[in-house]
Parts: structure tokens; C-alpha cells; sequence
């Protein structure tokens, strides 16, 4: 691939975008679509888990004898019968098989573990004839307990004295096996912050968020021979097989993995899950297909979100406004595995020369946490975004305009395949008419209903990379994609479908695609790191380029025959940094006497290369945004102190966002084509998600005059501030 950037207005394009429905809307709407709960195999048996009442706690014994007894049960399995490993539950487990790393003998995770390290985890399951039978073998298991010490805090965790979680202390491990904190300078700090005028400190943290997803999680197994099949709702179907056959003990081949449809992923779904182990051990065990289907309480509890942060900032500031310095201390709940790496991302759209960061990944005996929707992004975003802000007035600076002088610009050293965030703050404040909007004093509104207006900026990763497609066409002239795609809510199929149809120049009627099953479909990247358009979607164009071209050599087939192509290809974008930019500008009603905030604008303006199907991709900002607000304005999942457990799991406990809650966002898109990825597309799923906790709490501290540092911002926290 060379870059070809193309400014101005876009090439039309015969199918590409369009508003196309989804190809699949019709099964979904009409409740045709077959999710994992909806399969029926014969035979097959129901399983329920048990799970730890206790933060932390040494099994001394359990006794399945009762459950055993009960008629219609027909497996039981424990740590003490069952020793798997679950490799992608923890860093340290997936590196074990890792020749560099052979000597890892602790920080992993086992599909039960002894001890148990959080409210939730699980330590036994069972499979009977139904799944009330299922249910009340589990209340028969006796399990005694030696509670241990459990630590909630990170701070508290690394302290001398702290319970141990794991006997060498409670600092994550990094990626060559050690415990130490992640971190990394450029530049100078201190001679930055010497040639600073002014240095400004402070703290901000945020809550643990869970993903959420509507469709509870669940696995379906049967065995046929040595080979197993799980039906489970995955984002990436050949991650979840290798991952299964890793920690089954069995080669790729030997496990199928089957997706057609699901509900959300978010993140939190690439890969195996425990609950796919545990229905392939216990299928194994009773020689019968197993469904596990986690209730909604299991889902909340036994699952991974967003790590809660705390950061700490030091900045310089020259007296015109320039940041000469950042450093940044910080500390990730990660709860007692390290599934994801506890980023923290953010002070990276800065242009400062001059960063000391040091991130401190740490367990803790709270739920385990892990990729959720730009990982690293929106917490980071939060903190670093409201430092700025803060500074910019206290400076005396307008906020935008600081961010326009200090954000990240390419650079000899740092070229970018096309740059365009200077457009998107442009055209974000024009469209919401900042300078209107915006209270160059602080909570200067009369009366008890306060307006303000807030913005942040960002930019993001948008890479190309490796993937896999087939394409097939018959003497009908139907081609067939395969493709291993799930679609977890952007319309990945439809997107597929799209590309093959624009690169083939057919009609999107003549395409079919073929999806989420290992044993038809080919290797995918899976559907996290907003990857599935810009990888998958490449090779889907490669191999419609191989196709064109036999037929073009060989003519379409005649009678039975087919012609097939297909294409990996291993783009590079030759050293140049490829990232999608965007802005939000958001105004909120504050009244100062109830604590509410009401969001009354929300503007978001995004680059994301060429937008090859409108509909969804607005929707998908939309979606984002709206899980910006939530975790800027209502959800935590609380602890009670004294013993470990989650008080508000569930919807309603953690106060999710609903429609009542839903503003108007306005979405636009300033369209590009930088020569990269599927005739120039980036990423969408993720960068929307990334600007709304900095953007609203801005806003509000514009309407209250007081700044929210903490993560979310209840009315609590704004009545106290005004007290």
C-alpha cells in the first residue's frame, strides 16, 4: 500500500457510502436470529456455577457428594477434579505458553482457582437434566472456607502490611514477567518544569464501569470425539479457538467455535471466557451437550470492566500558555489477575517534549477488570482533558484555544498518513457555537439552573494489519464472502458484504456472506481494537481483486464450476502514524439546588477516513457517546468496605444510562481517504466513547464553577461541592 491522501470532497462511490440496512435486520427484528441461548441440541443438559461469597478465601475441602446424589444431575467438576488452566484470563496465564516466558509459575488463573480472590469467582459447576435441577445441586455443594484478609483500594494494596493476593505482593506484572509499574519518559521532565512560569498539581480518579451488555453470557458444548464445538457469543471466533484449544490441551483444529449472532461486545468479549471452559469440561465429563447460561447477577459479578484509576498530575506552563511539562503517577484497580494491562492513555495528544509517566497496575480483591471500549482511553482522557481545562482558566486562557496551542501536530520525527484534528475542533465549535455557549466565568449564571459548556479532543489509533478472506462465485454470478466476522453491534456482516460488492461492481444483492463459524470461515482479527473495517475489510477488497482478475483470465464459471480467491495480506503504513481525530463540545443544565445535570447540546465531530455506511456509523458515535455520559454522570460499581462485596451490581444498582437520560447528539464526520485500510476507512467503534466524561465534566464545572475531579459526577458530589 502507498499513501494516496485525498482532501476535497470524496470520489462517489457505487455502493460504499450509501445508507445500507443491515443485511442480517430482518432475522433480528423478527427474532429469527439464533444466539447461543436459542440452540437446541439433543440430549442436552443445563449447568449452573457456584461461586465465592468471599473476597478472599482458602478452600479447605468441598463436598459434591450431595449434588452428586441429586437425581438428574450428571456431572460435577471443581478445582480439585478439573485443574485447566485459563490462559486468557490473565496475562501472565496466556504468556505461560510462551517459550520466553516457561518459568511463570504464579499470577495465573485457573478456570476454578484455590484461592478464590473476589466476590463471584467461580469454584465449582454442575450439569443436570434441567435448570432447576442444575440449580438446586449447586445449594447442596459444601464448601469450607478459611477467609483471608482481602485489600479493595490500589493504594492500600501496595502499602507495607497489605493483605497479599499473590505471594510476591500486589504489583501487576509487566510483560517480562516482573512486578513493576509500567513507565516511560521523553524529553527532559525536569528541566521542563524548571522553564516552566507556573506548575499546577492534582488528583483525579475514576470508577470501575462495567460493559454491560444486554445479552447475559453463555456457552453451549457437545463433544464429538476428540474434537469440541462451543457455541458461544464471542467477538472474535478464531481468538476463541485458539484460546479453547490452548487450555483444553488440544490443537486449533480440534475445536469449533460457532457465533451467528450476539448481543453487544464492547471489548469484553474477544477471546475465550471461563464460561466456555467450564461447558466443554463438563460436556466431556457427562458425555452430553452442556449449555451454561450465566444469569444476569453471574454476569455482573463474574465478568471484567473498566479499570477504576487514580492519577495524579504535575504540569509546567510557560506564561503563554505553552505546557512545558507533564508527570503523571497513577495506580489501575485491576482486581486479583492482570486479564488487560491497566493502560492509561492521554497524555499522548500533547505536543509537551517533556513526559515522566509511571502507571502502577495493581490487584486488588474487587472484580477482575479488563478491556472495555477504547481500553485505556476515556479514564486517561478524563483526567488529563479536566488538568488542562483547569489550567486554561486559571490562565486566563480560552479553553479551546489552549487545546489548539498544545495538542499533538505531526512533526519530522512523527509523520501521520493525513492529520486533521485542528478541523475538527474547528468545525465542532462552529457547529456549536462556542463562543456563545461558552462562560468565560464560571458559574456566573443567575438563578438556580446554571448552563456551561465543555470540549475535548482526541485522537486515536487507526492501524491496518493482518486478516483473512474468501471469496467464491458461481455460474450464477452469486458470490459467497467468508469472513470471520461476529458483528457485535457496528454491522461488521453488512460492512463485509459492502466492500466486496463496491470492489467487485456488483450489485450488494449478489453478495452473501458467509460468518462465525471457524470450520467455514478464515482467520479474523476480531472484533475489538476497532479493527474488524480496516484489516478484515482490506482483505476482503485483496480478495476481490484476485477474483476480478480470474475472471478476467478464465471468464465466469459455466454449469457446477466455481472460481475462488482469496487474500492475507500483511499491510504497513511505512512508518507513518495512522489515527482517526475527533471533538465533542457538550453544554449541560446545572441546577445548583437538586445536584441534576441535564446535558442540552452535545456536538461530535470525528475524521474517520471514508464512512462507508453512514446509518450505522452515526450510530455507533451515538452509542459511544452515550457510554461517555454514563460513566461521566451515574455508574460505579460501590463496595462495601467491611466485606468485600458489590452493593449495587445490576442495571439499576449502578444506574446505567437509559432513554430518559439519552440527549440529542449531533454527529458529524469530516471525510478523508489517506491511501490506507478499505478505500481509506478508520476507525469509529471506539473513538466515539473516548471524550464524553472530559467533555461533560468540563461543562459542568463551566455551569457550577467547582471541578469535579472524581469520577462519576453524582448530585452528591456537586451538593457537597457547592455546601
Amino acid at each position: 500500500m502507498s499513501p494516496q491522501q485525498t482532501t476535497g470532497p470524496l470520489r462517489p462511490m457505487n455502493t460504499v457510502g450509501h445508507n445500507v440496512p443491515r443485511i442480517d435486520s430482518y432475522e433480528r427484528v423478527t427474532g429469527r436470529a439464533t444466539y447461543t441461548r436459542d440452540v437446541r441440541l439433543p440430549g442436552m443438559l443445563y449447568a449452573r456455577v457456584l461461586r465465592s461469597p468471599h473476597p478472599h478465601a482458602r478452600i479447605r475441602s468441598i463436598d459434591t457428594s450431595k449434588a452428586e446424589a441429586l437425581p438428574g444431575v450428571r456431572a460435577v467438576i471443581t478445582h480439585e477434579t478439573h485443574e485447566v488452566l485459563y490462559g486468557s484470563g490473565s496475562i501472565a496465564g496466556g504468556r505461560q505458553y510462551s517459550d520466553a516466558a516457561k518459568d511463570i509459575t504464579t499470577h495465573v488463573r485457573y478456570m476454578f482457582d484455590n484461592p478464590v480472590r473476589f466476590v463471584g469467582q467461580p469454584l465449582a459447576a454442575v450439569a443436570a437434566v434441567d435448570r432447576h435441577v442444575a440449580e438446586e445441586a449447586i445449594q447442596l455443594i459444601e464448601v469450607d472456607y478459611e477467609e483471608l484478609p482481602f485489600v479493595l483500594d490500589p493504594e492500600e494494596a501496595l502499602e507495607p502490611g497489605a493483605p497479599l493476593i499473590w505471594p510476591e505482593g500486589n504489583l501487576g506484572l509487566d510483560f517480562a514477567n516482573q512486578p513493576r509499574p509500567s513507565a516511560g519518559t521523553s524529553g527532559d521532565p525536569e528541566a521542563g518544569f524548571r522553564a516552566a512560569d507556573r506548575v499546577f498539581e492534582d488528583r483525579y480518579t475514576t470508577a470501575f464501569v462495567q460493559d454491560a451488555q444486554m445479552e447475559p453470557r453463555s456457552a453451549l458444548a457437545h463433544w464429538d470425539g476428540d474434537k469440541v464445538t462451543i457455541y458461544t457469543p464471542t467477538q472474535g471466533i478464531s481468538n476463541c479457538r485458539h484460546d479453547n484449544a490452548r487450555d483444553l490441551g488440544l490443537e486449533d483444529h480440534q475445536v469449533q467455535i460457532i457465533c451467528k449472532y450476539m448481543g453487544g461486545g464492547f471489548g469484553d468479549k474477544n477471546g475465550s471466557y471461563y464460561f466456555d471452559l467450564i461447558a466443554a469440561t463438563l460436556a466431556k465429563e457427562a458425555d452430553a451437550p452442556v449449555l451454561l447460561e450465566l444469569s444476569r447477577k453471574d454476569d455482573w459479578l463474574g465478568t471484567h470492566g473498566r479499570w477504576h484509576t487514580v492519577q495524579d498530575f504535575k504540569v509546567g506552563v510557560a506564561q503563554d500558555g505553552t505546557v512545558t511539562a507533564i508527570q503523571l503517577r497513577a495506580y489501575s484497580g485491576m482486581g486479583p489477575y492482570l486479564r488487560r494491562s491497566g493502560g492509561i492513555s492521554g497524555t499522548d495528544a500533547y505536543a509537551c517534549p517533556n513526559v515522566d509517566r509511571t502507571i502502577y497496575s495493581v490487584h486488588t480483591n474487587r472484580m477482575v477488570s479488563g478491556n472495555f471500549r477504547a481500553p485505556s482511553d476515556p479514564q486517561g482522557y478524563f483526567a488529563i482533558q479536566s488538568m488542562m481545562d483547569d489550567i486554561a482558566y486559571k490562565i486566563g486562557m480560552d479553553p479551546v484555544d489552549f487545546a489548539l496551542k498544545n495538542m499533538r501536530r505531526p512533526t519530522e520525527q512523527q509523520r501521520y498518513t493525513n492529520y486533521t484534528l485542528d478541523e475538527c475542533i474547528a468545525r465542532g465549535r462552529e457547529l456549536f457555537d462556542w463562543e456563545s455557549r461558552w462562560r468565560p466565568e464560571p458559574g456566573s449564571d443567575p438563578g438556580p439552573i446554571k448552563r456551561g459548556a465543555g470540549m475535548a479532543f482526541m485522537m486515536f489509533r487507526a492501524g491496518v494489519g493482518p486478516s483473512s478472506a474468501i471469496l467464491r462465485v458461481n455460474s450464477d454470478e452469486m458470490y459467497t464472502l467468508f469472513v470471520g466476522v461476529t458483528d457485535i453491534g457496528p454491522g461488521a456482516k453488512t460492512t463485509m458484504a459492502l466492500i466486496a460488492a463496491e470492489e467487485l461492481g456488483v450489485p450488494l444483492s449478489q453478495v452473501e456472506v458467509v460468518w462465525g463459524d471457524t470450520d467455514l470461515c478464515p482467520y479474523s482479527v476480531g472484533e475489538s481494537g476497532s479493527r474488524t473495517t480496516t484489516m478484515t475489510g482490506y482483505a476482503v477488497v485483496q480478495a476481490a481483486l484476485d477474483l476480478k482478475g480470474q475472471i478476467a483470465e478464465k471468464g465466469m464459471p459455466l454449469g457446477d464450476e466455481v472460481l475462488i480467491a482469496s487474500a492475507t495480506p500483511t499491510p504497513s503504513t511505512q512508518g507513518l502514524r495512522r489515527m482517526c481525530f475527533g471533538a465533542h463540545f457538550v453544554e449541560v443544565e446545572a441546577d445548583v439546588q437538586l445536584g441534576h445535570v441535564r446535558i442540552s447540546k452535545y456536538v461530535a465531530v470525528h475524521e474517520s477516513g471514508r464512512i462507508l455506511n453512514p446509518l450505522p456509523a452515526k450510530d455507533q458515535i451515538r452509542g459511544a457517546a452515550l457510554q461517555g455520559v454514563g460513566q461521566a454522570l451515574h455508574e460505579d460499581l460501590l463496595y462495601d468496605p467491611q466485606n468485600g462485596h458489590p452493593l449495587n451490581a445490576g442495571y439499576y444498582g449502578a444506574r446505567h444510562v437509559t432513554h430518559m437520560d439519552v440527549p440529542e447528539i449531533e454527529v458529524t464526520f469530516i471525510e478523508t481517504d489517506d491511501g490506507f485500510g478499505p478505500y481509506g476507512a478508520k476507525t469509529v467503534g471506539e473513538a466515539g466513547i473516548i471524550l464524553g466524561p472530559a467533555a461533560v465534566a468540563n461543562a459542568v464545572f463551566n455551569a457550577i464553577g467547582h471541578r469535579m475531579k472524581d469520577l462519576p459526577i453524582t448530585r452528591e458530589k456537586i451538593l457537597g461541592a457547592l455546601a
